[in-house]
């Protein structure tokens, strides 16, 4: 069977929120589907410039097959209210938060018993897949109703992502240092500027680097990083205690000579 039968099958797919990153799933998902678009600040009828990409109403996004939740995780659950009533039996509910816990409590909670559900974090944005998705990593973390084994061939062989299956709890303990430590040191590192841009090192360069992928994040990505992660506070404490150690040891060595 073609893993473009996941998508193919379903006439449209609904996304809502059209954000940087919904204008990115829309990007790399209508070669594969029709998309129907609700965004509150997108007006019904707004001629989108993406073929196969369409506004419409929330009923309209929300009674699709597959809906996308691209929404910061603070509006999840107001989102989720709102979609409710329309959303069709055996429906696929797939969100895009940057954290996990927060976001499948909500949607186990609020959603009918009748949809499947689907948490998923693609590790990458606008930034980092610039020149594409292919090879990028995504979480998925299968909630209710689906082993999200055709949503998992379709993301791994159609689009070329590398999924990485696991649960809400184990992707925040992971995701609390491998986002939290790169966004703590990128306002770190833009605070600094201006930073040398020709006597440099190979070292430095990846850093500041990591720091540019970040440093126009949303700040309701950040919002959510630092503070909806549940084991973000204890990682950024530790790297401050750690921190602060290697500055007793830095003055304790004296001044140079």
């Amino acid at each position: 069977m073609s893993d473009r039968w996941f998508l193919s099958t379903q006439p449209v797919t609904g996304l809502v929120g059209f954000g940087a990153f919904g204008r990115l799933i829309a990007a790399h998902l209508r070669a594969h589907c029709r998309i129907r678009v609700y965004d509150p600040a997108l007006p019904r009828g707004t001629d989108i410039p993406m073929a196969g990409v369409e506004a419409g109403s929330l009923a309209q996004a929300a009674s699709c097959p597959i809906v996308i939740l691209a929404v910061p995780v603070t509006a999840l659950e107001e989102t989720v209210r709102a979609i409710r009533p329309y959303l069709v039996r055996h429906a696929l509910v797939v969100d895009v938060g940057s954290v996990k816990v927060v976001p499948a409590r909500i949607m186990c909670q609020e959603l009918p018993d009748h949809v499947r559900i689907v948490a998923t974090h693609p590790l990458f944005g606008p930034q980092s897949a610039r020149d594409g998705i292919a090879g990028h990593r995504i979480a998925v973390c299968p909630l209710r109703g689906t082993r999200a084994g055709r949503l998992v061939a379709f993301l791994r062989r159609t689009l070329g992502l590398r999924v990485i299956l696991t649960t809400p709890d184990a992707h925040d303990r992971d995701a609390a240092t491998a986002q939290g430590l790169t966004h703590l040191l990128a306002r770190v590192l833009v605070g600094m500027e201006p930073l040398p841009a020709r006597i440099t090192t190979r070292s430095f360069e990846h850093l500041r680097a990591a720091a540019g992928m970040v440093r126009h994040d949303a700040p309701e990505v950040y919002h959510a990083i630092a503070h909806l992660n549940p084991y973000s506070s204890a990682v950024r404490d530790r790297f401050f205690a750690i921190a602060r150690q290697v500055e007793d040891e830095c003055a304790a060595a004296g001044p140079a000579p």
